[in-house]
């Protein structure tokens, strides 16, 4: 049996870096997916769409490998995740 109170929850995805800033967060109706737009120091930005399961204890958990891309604007980002991430258009256009 693992003890709980010695667990520590990290909330941040391992493929987003901590020196990278969050810009937007973007999520659905049911809160059970988002995606985070984010910048780099070297002035890049990017996008990463993760899922929350309540077996997870309600964690973020990374579902793309979309942060490994390189956009020249936070526009090109959302643009390119509008694009990739199904469902972020039902929740950017209501």
């Amino acid at each position: 049996m693992i003890d709980r109170s010695q667990c520590s929850v990290v909330r941040m995805s391992s493929r987003l870096d901590p020196s990278w800033s969050v810009l937007a967060n973007y999520e659905t109706f049911e809160a059970d997916h988002c995606v985070d737009v984010f910048s780099r120091p070297n002035g890049t930005f990017g996008f990463e769409e993760f899922r929350r399961d309540p077996e997870d204890m309600g964690v973020w958990t990374p579902i793309s490998y979309f942060s490994t891309h390189e956009y020249l604007s936070q526009q090109d980002a959302i643009v390119a995740a509008r694009r990739l991430v199904t469902w972020l258009d039902s929740v950017l256009d209501s």
